[in-house]
């Protein structure tokens, strides 16, 4: 039975400071990293090990499954990283602080930036310090394929023939798939995953740093409830998530 195991990065520096982050590369904060090492505990105290890696191109990502696998003695299995797993790209207002948004903006518009489905955030442009234009991770993209924007809906455009194309060949060869991503994209994944609502999407948060598990059929469709390793942890970071720019 296919199993697929997915890992919100840890609190990131950005994450700390409470600013939109999207596509910008920014480093695990010390509590980012202590997230990561619990994620690999739970993955080896559950007995949950996979056999492969995905993550995106962010380091904060990348960091993240280093130190959760290292925890869990998996350094050595096999890993492949693509765009198509970064975080939703908060257009111009990647590097704005989220509290000074929300009071600039109002309520309204900022939860529609962050939470419709539909609706992405003004574009960034071309010569702002935190757009990816000339970002060498990148070199090998159609530069017209970068984004400067992005809704979950567009999200999940790019993610999902990622997904049906590449990742699933392991999930069908029965591998335990580990991806480490990001709110977005994993949001975009479980929406796919669970038949989730355009509507109902806006209302589910992914902590960072706790492992959530699907058990898969033979046609990657969920064989029962996904759950967490540590389901107390999750609905307390959950709600910290859905905080996010109150503070």
């Amino acid at each position: 039975m296919p199993k697929l195991i997915l890992v919100r990065h840890g609190q990131s520096e950005w994450n700390e400071k409470n600013l939109f982050t999207g596509w910008v590369d920014v480093r695990l904060s010390a509590v980012g990293e202590k997230e990561a090492k619990r994620a690999g505990q739970l993955l080896k105290e559950k007995n949950v090990l996979p056999d492969v890696l995905y993550t995106s191109k962010l380091s904060r990502a990348i960091q993240t499954a280093n130190i959760a696998l290292s925890e869990a003695d998996r350094l050595w299995i096999p890993v492949t990283r693509s765009w198509r797993l970064n975080e939703r790209h908060y257009g111009a207002l990647q590097g704005k602080d989220k509290a000074a948004t929300l009071a600039e903006y109002g309520e309204e518009k900022f939860t529609t930036w962050r939470r419709s489905f539909a609706v992405p955030p003004p574009v960034i442009a071309d010569d702002s310090e935190f757009s990816q234009k000339g970002d060498a991770r990148y070199k090998d993209m159609d530069p017209k394929v970068i984004p400067t924007t992005e809704s979950l809906s567009l999200v999940i455009d790019r993610l999902l023939p990622y997904w049906e194309d590449v990742i699933a060949k392991d999930l069908l060869d029965g591998k335990t798939v580990m991806i480490a991503a990001h709110g977005n994209s994993l949001r975009g994944l479980v929406k796919h995953l669970e038949g989730i609502s355009d509507d109902d999407i806006a209302k589910l948060n992914i902590p960072t740093g706790i492992p959530l598990v699907f058990e898969l059929d033979d046609n990657l469709v969920p064989s029962k409830p996904s759950y967490y390793l540590d389901p107390e942890a999750a609905a307390a970071g959950a709600a910290a998530v859905a905080n996010q720019g109150k503070k």
